[in-house]
């Protein structure tokens, strides 16, 4: 093969050069559509009139305006630097080509969606609002949605931390001692396949305060899988690293801390994510029964007032909450498992 006959090779990576030598061919096109479509939904925004009158539409059309502005920064960039830049630019202008197909779908949902409630008024209020009316709660209600906010994350942190550290301990001593599996086996197989919410009236009769009781649903909920994924790993682990620890020396201190537990840590890290999901469920449910402040608190006040709007703005916090801390698990795991890095993503 001669040197001219590498033109006849297929791109790679998109289209670009496995050097580097520019982006891909129909990147700037790709974001000159997804800009397009938000001036779109700006345009559709601002200038059809509203068929109720809602406060924040002007500033929601700017926030459109500037979203649009941002993804049409991005075109000169893609279609002018030659060769493609390097470093966090080429990671942050990869990862937005990566989401376009998204935001393209984003944006025609939310012109839809101002369509159906804020233009047309086909969807029936109060039950659906405009995407302003969520803007409205933020720039309104902020200072309530974040204390509820903060104390949800605190809530949650403090249930999850509990669950997560004696899930681990109990997992390791059930899958190292019989003796140990022997009395606390039977007693997790009669409580671990009850959902946590069960124990509601136990929990608040049985602690001093809604708070207190909430930490422990919480725990509960997310200890159960912690266990039962930690113990699974370390009784699954190859007996022929004991065997070798052994030949070595090692005590038993040893083989547990430098052996078991760290052989076990995938299947620790699956009952973490588990117990993760589990503990958001368990936490607006006990915001909602007993304490006096959290999302879950505040989703059922807005229920209670018929306050919509106010209901899917929360809804929103939660998930990106939610989000945010798979995200974090996500990097610590990445961090102490760096041979399983790539393997699974969010």
């Amino acid at each position: 093969m001669s040197v001219n006959d590498t033109a006849a090779l297929p791109a790679v990576n998109g289209g670009a050069l496995p050097d580097g030598g520019g982006f891909p061919a129909g990147l700037p096109l790709r974001f000159s559509a997804a800009a397009l479509l938000w001036f779109a939904a700006a345009g559709v925004t601002a200038l059809w009139p509203d068929a109720d009158e809602w406060e924040r539409t002007g500033e929601f059309a700017s926030l459109l305006v500037v979203a649009a502005g941002l993804l049409a920064l991005a075109v000169p960039l893609t279609a002018v630097i030659r060769p493609a830049p390097r470093g966090r630019l080429a990671s942050a202008i990869a990862g937005l080509s990566a989401s376009v197909p998204w935001l393209i779908a984003l944006a025609l949902a939310v012109t839809g969606w101002e369509i159906l409630t804020a233009k047309l008024g086909l969807l029936p209020r109060p039950f659906f609002v405009p995407p302003q009316a969520l803007l409205e709660v933020y720039l309104d209600d902020w200072p309530r949605l974040l204390d509820c906010f903060a104390a949800s994350l605190r809530l949650l942190v403090t249930g999850y931390a509990v669950g997560s550290v004696l899930g681990v301990v109990t997992g390791v001593a059930i899958g190292w001692s019989r003796a140990v599996g022997y009395w606390v086996h039977p007693v997790l197989r009669l409580i671990g396949p009850l959902p946590a919410t069960a124990w509601l009236p136990i929990a608040f009769f049985a602690f001093p305060t809604s708070w207190s009781a909430s930490v422990f649903l919480i725990a509960l909920a997310s200890g159960v899988p912690v266990t039962v994924l930690t113990w699974s790993g370390v009784a699954g682990v190859n007996s022929a690293y004991y065997d070798i620890a052994r030949t070595l020396g090692a005590s038993q201190r040893f083989l547990v801390l430098k052996v078991a537990v760290p052989a076990a840590m995938p299947h620790v890290f699956v009952g973490l994510f588990m117990g993760l999901g589990a503990s958001f469920a368990v936490l607006v449910v006990a915001e909602m029964l007993g304490v006096k402040s959290g999302v879950g608190w505040y989703l059922q006040w807005a229920q209670g007032w018929a306050a919509y709007g106010n209901m899917y703005a929360a809804l929103l916090v939660m998930a990106l909450l939610c989000s945010g801390l798979v995200t974090l698990l996500f990097r610590v795991r990445d961090r102490l498992l760096a041979w399983q890095k790539g393997m699974l993503k969010w």
